[in-house]
């Protein structure tokens, strides 16, 4: 006689409740990192825009403040944008962090720090 292979009904519910899991979290966190690379794709688009090298703070928080409209940008604002200039080249960065609440009263807490330079 063969011994059977497969799966158990223990075993399935077990792999079903960690799927589950694993989506719901996936579902959670799509939100904040989303964010998060929207503000790094907006930081390298501002450090590479010519009129804005010569700028000052006030005009850079003023260009992000555009893209923000039309990013739905909520996780930051103009604000919290550090700006630093090496010559000709500037470096925008923030850090900020975001709290997800996941059930009851156990959240994630995520640190969160874009910058426009190339990783």
């Amino acid at each position: 006689m063969k011994k059977q292979h497969g799966l158990s009904l223990g075993g399935l519910i077990v792999a079903l409740f960690l799927l589950i899991v694993g989506a719901l979290l996936g579902f959670k966190l799509f939100t904040p990192y989303t964010q998060y690379f929207t503000v790094q794709k907006t930081f390298k688009a501002l450090a590479q825009n010519p009129e804005l090298r010569s700028g000052n703070r006030k005009e850079i928080a003023a260009a992000f403040q555009r893209y923000q409209v039309i990013d739905n940008i909520t996780a930051i604002g103009g604000d919290d944008i550090e700006v630093t200039k090496d010559g000709n080249e500037i470096t925008l960065s923030a850090s900020y962090s975001v709290k997800v609440p996941l059930f009851h009263n156990i959240s994630l807490v995520i640190d969160f720090a874009p910058t426009s330079t190339s990783k």
